[in-house]
């Protein structure tokens, strides 16, 4: 038995199936990717968040094999890429825009990329079979993309980019054409799709919904940096930066500086009272912080919070502010507030409307008190 020449070594235990390693890319002397590594398991999707032109679109074209680094190194299934042409790369590129030929069929589209690798009739015929079957468009095959809807038009790119099976799926914003609905709909076919295959994954997307729902871990990206890797819930739950956590959803930041530091809690003193933190955390005295806390672990009431609603003795006179509702908008599951506290701060609450007809509605104008757990604070030093 022969092994051919060009097969990748086998992936030994423990070794990242994409090692990504202190990788630059300059433009006219501007890092648009300034030193950036990480590793990325098989079967994982693996998502790049960040806002326009914080790189991220640029890692993904490096990995395509589209630019060519200035520095570091690039390595899939232990085999390096960084100087292999594109074409000849085990990865194949979604595009936002499905680059899909009015000309041809669904089938032929399909086809396309198989018939210019020379596979034969035969095999060509049953890939795209099982791709239509997979991407559930057996109907399909004869009508050109312009009889599709948008989420039909972006399934056939998808079983075009599986149909010669590689190593490493590209997605670039992979959903960004389709409108709201049609997004959230398709997001859970394109993981299920992608599961089913069990093809390794990065996808590029500045929308963070698609990146929770979808990844299963993300790298929130800035100025060509990785600032985070994680878990979407450890993402956006224990955030370990003020920029991650006020770009991950919305957030509610106080600054202050601590007061008491000790091994199983923290006071913080700020300018909208004190905050009592039920862990310790890696300071010092006096140092400065930002509490940072989400919309929806605050509760808001019309009366001051009593002990028996607070979840230790402790934070009794802790974690509570007072201010006037200044907006309120509904959005069914939903109801969420502006408070003006009486430091001056907007504070951002969301509160779930659980039962169909509130008992306590809660109105424009009115002072509320609004107050939230030592537990669900996060602890910002960057």
């Amino acid at each position: 038995m022969t092994i051919a020449q060009n097969a990748p070594p086998a992936i030994e235990a423990g070794q990242p199936f994409l090692l990504i390693r202190n990788l630059v890319k300059s433009f006219d002397g501007v890092r648009a990717v300034d030193d950036i590594s990480v590793t990325i398991n098989k079967g994982e999707i693996f998502a790049l968040l960040g806002s326009s032109g914080c790189g991220k679109s640029t890692l993904l074209r490096m990995l395509a094999g589209f630019e060519t680094p200035t520095e570091g190194q690039i390595t899939l299934a232990g085999k390096d890429m960084v100087n292999v042409p594109p074409y000849q790369r085990p990865i194949n590129m979604m595009f936002q825009s499905y680059a899909l030929f009015p000309h041809l069929s669904v089938w032929d589209n399909i086809a396309f990329g198989l018939r210019r690798d020379g596979l034969p009739e035969e095999e060509v015929s049953v890939r795209v079979t099982q791709m239509l079957a997979l991407v559930q468009l057996q109907a399909y095959g004869k009508r050109k993309p312009h009889q599709l809807s948008g989420g039909q038009q972006q399934r056939v790119a998808l079983a075009r980019s599986l149909a010669k099976r590689p190593k490493l799926l590209l997605l670039d914003e992979p959903l960004g054409a389709l409108d709201k609905k049609l997004r959230e709909r398709t997001q859970m076919e394109l993981v299920n799709i992608i599961e089913q295959v069990g093809v390794t994954c990065v996808m590029v997307t500045h929308d963070q919904d698609e990146a929770m729902s979808m990844a299963t871990r993300i790298a929130v990206m800035s100025e060509g940096r990785i600032l985070q890797v994680g878990a979407p819930g450890e993402i956006y739950e224990t955030p370990n930066c003020r920029f991650v956590a006020d770009f991950i959803g919305s957030v509610n930041m106080f600054n202050g500086h601590v007061v008491v530091d000790e091994p199983d809690h923290v006071i913080i003193d700020s300018p909208e009272g004190r905050h009592y933190v039920n862990h310790g955390i890696t300071g010092t005295k006096g140092m400065e912080v930002a509490v940072a806390v989400r919309p929806e672990k605050i509760c808001v009431q019309l009366e001051e919070p009593g002990l028996e609603q607070r979840a230790s003795a402790a934070e009794q006179g802790f974690n509570c502010a007072s201010g006037v509702i200044t907006a309120l908008a509904y959005f069914g599951n939903e109801t969420r507030y502006h408070i003006r506290l009486d430091s001056g701060m907007e504070l951002r609450v969301a509160r779930t409307n659980a039962a169909r007809h509130q008992s306590a509605r809660l109105e424009r104008d009115q002072r509320v008190f609004a107050w939230w757990d030592g537990a669900d604070i996060v602890v910002l030093t960057n």
